[in-house]
């Protein structure tokens, strides 16, 4: 068969592409364990961070969170429930379209949503420098300890952002991400959003 013919060039790409759609096939089966138990981490790690619970490594924060977490079901999808000093708190994932994607949180608060114990998020494709920015500590730890009331908590974005902390745990507001509007528009909802779930009691 000649090697300048149509049959050769379609025979040879074909055996290529087949090839490499092997070579993935196996690569994706071979690390699949591997990418499920990233996944895993990822969530557990996250509910111990928004219900404040220390850990150390990969291997405490499993220990941890087969201690001191138990899973619950409800109407709001997957939540989780702990007894921290003798208070309990219960966390939920929450979800929405922020600027670019899904913004995918864990947030813990008490039973009624009227305070917040923390929240980390787990997913988000935001502007990195911008609304990326909403992983950051700074940011985040305002909701630590936040009244919520009427189960809401308020994000200041467009002119209001100044792109640093508020300290105050009892007014109800978070500085949001100072040129990021679209971003803390999104997270206020997201976390309202959560906070409305925990306050129907959608979770036992």
């Amino acid at each position: 068969m000649k090697k300048d013919s149509m049959l050769y060039v379609v025979i040879f790409t074909f055996a290529v592409c087949a090839a490499f759609v092997v070579v993935l096939a196996v690569a994706n089966e071979v690390t699949k364990p591997m990418v499920e138990a990233n996944k895993l981490f990822a969530t557990r790690s996250a509910v111990l961070g928004a219900l404040g619970i220390p850990y150390a490594n990969a291997a405490d924060a499993s220990a941890r969170y087969d201690a001191q977490v138990k899973e619950l079901a409800g109407a709001v999808g997957k939540a989780w429930t702990s007894s921290i000093d003798g208070v309990e708190y219960i966390a939920v994932e929450a979800a929405g379209p922020g600027l670019w994607g899904t913004i995918r949180v864990i947030l813990a608060a008490s039973p009624d949503g009227e305070r917040v114990r923390g929240i980390r998020v787990v997913a988000q494709n935001e502007t990195p420098g911008l609304g990326g920015r909403i992983e950051e500590p700074w940011f985040l730890g305002q909701f630590e300890g936040e009244r919520a009331p009427g189960g809401r908590v308020a994000v200041k974005a467009g002119a209001e952002a100044s792109g640093k902390a508020d300290a105050d745990k009892e007014n109800g507001r978070v500085d949001g991400i100072s040129g990021a509007t679209r971003t803390s528009q999104s997270f206020e909802a997201i976390v309202n959003a959560g906070l409305a779930a925990l306050k129907a009691g959608g979770v036992r």
